[in-house]
């Protein structure tokens, strides 16, 4: 990877983008009232079983094959995975919290290169995304692509910029202390390589994943009395 491809994916990966990623918890806030999650060990747990069966393996799948549809200039392909992820939300929740993001995501790279529907013939895609609802992992499909970030790179970045926000959430909520949080991190980095080498080659008919604890977790939170993250 060059220097130049490398600084567009840390930007795009960071937890300062600003689409409001830090305002959701995925679950994890109802789950740390209800007790299941309690300390950086249960958390961890948590998002190795989400990364190997659950919603992070099907959401870098979808972007991966949006990344794909875009390099063909596949418009049809395109439209495809966004509706299916889309059916595929388990809870009004998850549903609009990919939606928010995705079309915040969509808003800021139009911001940052305002004659991209112009020059860029790879994103003319985004003229259709921009008037419906388009899940995050597509709207960062379209980023990736046009800044010429590698298919590896930003199938990488992606999950760690997922798993990244569920271990900030956990810092506030069970609380943990910031070296708890990071050496969660590195921890969790083999199962990132490992969950990004098995969704390289992942067939489409394979796209399943097992998130009823999440739709439980999702479907709480949106009824919990007092809670800090958006729902």
């Amino acid at each position: 990877m060059g220097e130049f491809e490398l600084l567009r994916l840390l930007q795009l990966a960071s937890p300062a983008l600003p689409i409001g990623a830090y305002s959701y918890s995925e679950g994890v806030e109802s789950l740390v009232e209800m007790g299941a999650i309690a300390s950086s060990t249960s958390l961890e747990h948590w998002i190795r079983q989400e990364l190997c069966y659950g919603a992070g393996r099907l959401e870098a799948a979808v972007m991966l094959r949006g990344y794909e549809a875009i390099q063909r200039r596949d418009a049809v392909d395109l439209q495809y995975w966004n509706q299916w992820l889309l059916a595929a939300r388990e809870t009004e929740e998850l549903r609009l919290q990919s939606v928010q993001m995705g079309r915040s995501l969509l808003r800021l790279y139009l911001d940052l290169h305002p004659d991209a529907l112009l020059k860029n013939k790879q994103l003319f895609l985004l003229d259709g995304l921009q008037t419906q609802d388009c899940n995050l992992p597509i709207a960062f499909a379209i980023v990736a692509a046009g800044w010429q970030i590698n298919r590896q790179a930003a199938l990488l970045g992606y999950l760690h910029s997922w798993a990244t926000n569920l271990v900030n959430a956990g810092i506030k909520l069970i609380p943990l202390g910031q070296t708890a949080g990071q050496q969660m991190l590195l921890n969790l980095q083999p199962v990132l390589l490992q969950a990004a080498a098995e969704i390289a080659v992942l067939p489409d008919e394979q796209l399943d994943s097992c998130s009823w604890g999440l739709a439980i977790a999702s479907m709480t939170h949106e009824t919990q009395y007092s809670r800090l993250f958006r729902s």
